[in-house]
């Protein structure tokens, strides 16, 4: 794939991951157009278009790695990401209460109280 093509591959798959994705209310200063590209480009364009890993283990891999590393803000895009990528709710929660034994429980506690921000269990 070319650049370009790989722009445009990451471009449209952060849109199908990220479509309903809560935004900062104060987002700060944005990063460099080169980030933007970088992001678009390389990581949503090649690394995560590759062939080893599906696009659900990928999401949900990431989701685990932001909750050990306590990071709300992008936990709220991609537990939103791994809605869109079809992970079933259930399967974040286990996710959750398996890295609270590993990262601790504070990072579970925050981690499950973004989830219910941004996907609130039905019923």
């Amino acid at each position: 794939m070319t650049d370009e093509e790989k722009t445009e591959a990451g471009k449209a798959l952060a849109r199908r991951l990220f479509t309903g994705a809560p935004r900062p209310a104060n987002p700060g200063t944005p990063p460099p157009a080169a980030f933007n590209d970088y992001t678009n480009r390389h990581l949503f364009g090649d690394v995560w278009q590759q062939d080893d890993l599906t696009l659900e283990e990928r999401e949900l891999i990431t989701c685990t790695t932001l909750v050990a590393l306590y990071r709300e803000n992008e936990q709220r895009v991609h537990f939103t990401g791994a809605k869109n990528a079809g992970i079933p709710r259930e399967k974040i929660e286990g996710m959750i209460t398996h890295v609270a034994h590993y990262a601790g429980w504070p990072c579970a506690a925050t981690a499950f109280r973004v989830l219910g921000e941004v996907w609130p269990k039905e019923g």
